[in-house]
Protein backbone atom coordinates (compact mmCIF):
# COMPACT_ATOMS: atom_id res chain seq x y z
CA UNK A 1 0.00 0.00 0.00
CA UNK A 2 1.54 3.05 -0.90
CA UNK A 3 1.63 6.22 0.95
CA UNK A 4 -1.45 8.08 0.99
CA UNK A 5 -1.86 12.24 1.09
CA UNK A 6 -3.57 12.11 4.15
CA UNK A 7 -0.59 10.59 5.89
CA UNK A 8 1.37 13.34 7.66
CA UNK A 9 4.52 14.06 5.20
CA UNK A 10 7.73 14.92 6.76
CA UNK A 11 9.06 16.88 4.79
CA UNK A 12 5.86 19.51 5.73
CA UNK A 13 7.63 19.75 9.16
CA UNK A 14 11.11 20.74 8.46
CA UNK A 15 12.92 21.27 11.46
CA UNK A 16 10.21 21.87 13.90
CA UNK A 17 10.62 20.17 16.80
CA UNK A 18 8.38 18.96 19.56
CA UNK A 19 10.06 18.60 23.74
CA UNK A 20 10.25 15.19 24.33
CA UNK A 21 8.80 15.64 27.70
CA UNK A 22 5.06 16.08 25.83
CA UNK A 23 5.78 13.03 23.73
CA UNK A 24 6.59 10.81 27.00
CA UNK A 25 3.86 11.30 28.53
CA UNK A 26 1.64 10.57 25.52
CA UNK A 27 3.88 7.11 24.80
CA UNK A 28 5.05 5.91 28.51
CA UNK A 29 2.08 7.16 30.89
CA UNK A 30 -0.77 8.01 28.71
CA UNK A 31 -1.12 4.63 25.99
CA UNK A 32 -0.23 2.28 28.77
CA UNK A 33 -3.02 3.66 30.95
CA UNK A 34 -5.39 3.17 28.15
CA UNK A 35 -4.32 -0.02 26.45
CA UNK A 36 -3.57 -1.78 30.02
CA UNK A 37 -1.76 -4.61 29.70
CA UNK A 38 -2.36 -5.21 25.52
CA UNK A 39 -0.02 -2.33 24.88
CA UNK A 40 3.39 -4.20 23.65
CA UNK A 41 0.86 -6.22 21.21
CA UNK A 42 -1.39 -3.12 20.26
CA UNK A 43 2.06 -0.81 19.20
CA UNK A 44 3.80 -3.62 17.79
CA UNK A 45 0.68 -4.08 15.27
CA UNK A 46 0.26 -0.22 15.15
CA UNK A 47 4.16 -0.17 13.99
CA UNK A 48 3.49 -2.55 11.26
CA UNK A 49 0.18 -0.66 10.28
CA UNK A 50 2.89 2.27 10.19
CA UNK A 51 5.40 0.65 7.93
CA UNK A 52 2.54 -0.25 5.25
CA UNK A 53 1.87 3.51 5.24
CA UNK A 54 5.07 4.37 4.60
CA UNK A 55 6.77 1.90 2.92
CA UNK A 56 10.68 1.75 2.47
CA UNK A 57 12.84 -0.04 -0.06
CA UNK A 58 16.11 -0.60 1.78
CA UNK A 59 17.56 -1.02 5.22
CA UNK A 60 19.30 3.06 4.98
CA UNK A 61 15.64 4.16 4.58
CA UNK A 62 14.77 2.87 7.83
CA UNK A 63 17.70 3.88 9.23
CA UNK A 64 16.63 7.71 7.69
CA UNK A 65 13.08 7.26 9.37
CA UNK A 66 13.86 6.30 12.18
CA UNK A 67 15.92 9.87 12.48
CA UNK A 68 13.48 11.50 10.88
CA UNK A 69 10.57 10.07 13.14
CA UNK A 70 13.00 10.96 16.61
CA UNK A 71 12.93 7.33 17.21
CA UNK A 72 16.83 7.30 17.96
CA UNK A 73 19.78 6.28 15.99
CA UNK A 74 19.41 3.06 14.03
CA UNK A 75 22.49 0.99 13.46
CA UNK A 76 22.69 -2.14 11.13
CA UNK A 77 25.01 -4.46 13.35
CA UNK A 78 24.70 -7.64 11.12
CA UNK A 79 22.87 -9.48 8.42
CA UNK A 80 22.94 -12.82 7.54
CA UNK A 81 21.17 -15.51 5.55
CA UNK A 82 17.85 -14.72 7.13
CA UNK A 83 18.11 -12.35 9.54
CA UNK A 84 18.96 -9.12 10.66
CA UNK A 85 20.00 -7.37 13.69
CA UNK A 86 20.11 -3.37 14.53
CA UNK A 87 20.45 -1.55 17.64
CA UNK A 88 19.20 1.91 18.62
CA UNK A 89 20.04 4.28 21.10
CA UNK A 90 19.89 8.29 21.84
CA UNK A 91 19.69 10.06 25.37
CA UNK A 92 15.66 9.54 25.09
CA UNK A 93 15.97 6.07 24.62
CA UNK A 94 18.82 6.16 27.90
CA UNK A 95 16.05 7.63 29.60
CA UNK A 96 13.05 5.99 28.91
CA UNK A 97 14.74 2.76 29.63
CA UNK A 98 15.81 4.53 33.20
CA UNK A 99 12.83 5.81 34.01
CA UNK A 100 10.42 2.81 32.86
CA UNK A 101 12.73 -0.12 33.39
CA UNK A 102 9.41 -2.82 33.61
CA UNK A 103 6.92 -0.83 31.24
CA UNK A 104 9.30 1.34 28.85
CA UNK A 105 8.04 -0.52 25.40
CA UNK A 106 9.91 -0.30 21.94
CA UNK A 107 7.23 -2.31 20.19
CA UNK A 108 5.97 0.30 17.97
CA UNK A 109 9.47 0.13 16.33
CA UNK A 110 9.65 -3.57 16.31
CA UNK A 111 6.72 -3.85 14.56
CA UNK A 112 7.59 -1.04 11.84
CA UNK A 113 10.61 -3.02 11.32
CA UNK A 114 9.26 -6.44 10.72
CA UNK A 115 7.18 -4.74 8.55
CA UNK A 116 9.06 -3.49 6.44
CA UNK A 117 11.55 -5.85 6.36
CA UNK A 118 8.37 -8.05 5.53
CA UNK A 119 7.94 -5.18 2.33
CA UNK A 120 11.53 -5.67 1.33
CA UNK A 121 12.11 -9.55 1.31
CA UNK A 122 8.64 -10.39 0.43
CA UNK A 123 8.23 -13.31 2.88
CA UNK A 124 7.02 -13.09 6.60
CA UNK A 125 9.53 -11.17 9.05
CA UNK A 126 8.83 -10.98 12.73
CA UNK A 127 11.35 -8.85 15.17
CA UNK A 128 12.11 -9.58 18.35
CA UNK A 129 13.97 -6.90 20.63
CA UNK A 130 16.18 -7.01 23.96
CA UNK A 131 16.41 -3.92 25.83
CA UNK A 132 20.20 -3.51 27.36
CA UNK A 133 19.70 -1.85 30.69
CA UNK A 134 23.43 -2.23 31.70
CA UNK A 135 26.21 0.61 31.25
CA UNK A 136 25.34 1.42 27.50
CA UNK A 137 21.46 1.31 27.14
CA UNK A 138 19.94 0.58 23.96
CA UNK A 139 17.24 -1.57 22.09
CA UNK A 140 18.47 -4.65 20.08
CA UNK A 141 16.05 -5.93 17.32
CA UNK A 142 16.45 -8.75 15.92
CA UNK A 143 14.59 -9.18 12.40
CA UNK A 144 14.01 -12.88 11.20
CA UNK A 145 12.28 -13.84 7.71
CA UNK A 146 11.40 -17.19 6.08
CA UNK A 147 12.46 -17.74 2.58
CA UNK A 148 9.81 -20.56 2.38
CA UNK A 149 7.20 -18.47 3.94
CA UNK A 150 6.54 -15.65 1.20
CA UNK A 151 3.84 -13.39 2.02
CA UNK A 152 0.58 -14.13 0.05
CA UNK A 153 -1.44 -10.95 -1.46
CA UNK A 154 -4.95 -11.13 -2.90
CA UNK A 155 -5.36 -11.01 -6.00
CA UNK A 156 -8.78 -8.92 -7.00
CA UNK A 157 -10.54 -10.12 -9.79
CA UNK A 158 -12.59 -8.55 -11.59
Amino acid sequence: MARNETCPQPEHYGDATVPAFGYELIRDLLIPELLGKETASILYWSGRKLASRYPLENEQQIIDFFDRAGWGKLEQVSKVKNKMTFECSSPLIESRIKDFPESGSFSLEAGFIAEQIQHQTGCVAETYMEIKSGRQKKVVFLIKWDAKDPIQYASVSE
